[in-house]
């Protein structure tokens, strides 16, 4: 293949699923869904938990935090992946496909960060109660919050810069619906064993040792919760984690799945369809998971579903 004779193309060409038409036209009507979806139940989330002072918690100050993530996140990508559905044209703007980049790599490192750090709310919660007030004091959930978002937003910078230093071929088209970093390091015209390396320590970094504090919190969480010897006590030690857990195991399985796998497996219908469930589908569902297994959630609704209609 050949190297680009220009050091900035004009733009890219998203394949995407353009080889199955019959299927875009489905995916355009399920994505738009989706979508409004997310929309709503992220805006409900961040809304009721500002609006109910019973809800002014460091477990609902996280969740809104993951719920604002979630909605910038499905709309750096969603209105894109909705244009190329429903037409020819495939493209996106060299500069629009860095933003797209840096945006998602910032946002999906940051909610890595941020569920490690519900995970330790959680264990804080459940393992050392009596003193649950004074850890997770106002400041420590703003710094731990500030740490999620900053970290993960540098994270980015590094990998967008990298990724985009490489020459590319000169056809520009990626086996993808969006600018994803596998994709961009397939149509790279040298060797790219230097940013495939660096990229499997960022995974390590962002990826292994968030989900491996995650599990031990949750090692440590079910060890205090079975010492409880009221079977109720235990339900509603368990039932306090287990949205988050959920959560957890959606979102880091398909993360795994995507970017943990050999380099052959990077195109195809089933690495697209893994990224097109933890970029739009996942970000519907933590809103419903949280909302369906937590009474507080849903009487915190129906008070402000009541107050708007009168």
């Amino acid at each position: 293949m050949k190297r680009t004779n220009a050091s900035t193309p004009e733009g890219f060409i998203l394949l995407g699923f353009s080889d199955q038409p019959h299927l875009e036209m489905v995916l355009l009507l399920v994505v738009s869904i989706i979508y409004i979806l997310t929309l709503m139940g992220n805006t409900a989330i961040i809304l009721v938990s500002y609006f109910n002072p019973k809800l002014h918690t460091p477990m609902y100050f996280f969740l809104s935090n993951l719920s604002f993530l979630d909605l910038c996140f499905t709309t750096s990508i969603v209105p894109q992946m909705l244009w190329n559905l429903k037409g020819p044209d495939k493209t996106i703007s060299y500069t629009g496909c860095v933003i797209q980049l840096f945006v998602a790599l910032g946002l999906g490192s940051t909610e890595c960060i941020l569920l490690t750090v519900m995970a330790y709310d959680r264990f804080s919660a459940i393992c050392r109660p009596l003193h649950y007030g004074v850890i997770m004091h106002p400041k420590l959930l703003q710094q731990l919050a500030a740490l999620a978002w900053i970290s993960g937003f540098v994270e980015s910078t590094v990998q967008t810069i990298l990724v985009f230093q490489l020459p590319l071929c000169s056809h520009h088209m990626m086996d993808d619906f969006m600018c994803e970093e596998p994709a961009l390091i397939k149509i790279a015209c040298v060797n790219t064993t230097f940013l495939e390396n660096e990229l499997s320590i960022a995974i390590v970094f962002y990826v292994v040792i968030p989900l491996g504090l995650i599990l031990v919190s949750y090692f440590c969480i079910v060890r205090t919760v079975l010492k409880i010897k009221s079977a109720e006590g235990r339900r509603k030690a368990f039932g306090t984690c287990g949205s988050h857990l959920i959560v957890v195991v959606l979102f880091f399985g398909t993360i795994i799945s995507v970017y943990i796998q050999p380099k052959s497996k990077y195109t195809g219908n089933y690495s697209k369809f893994l990224t097109l469930f933890y970029t739009v589908v996942t970000p519907s569902l933590n809103p419903l998971i949280y909302t369906l297994r937590n009474k507080e959630v849903k009487c915190a609704l129906r008070r402000l579903v009541g107050r708007d209609s009168n």
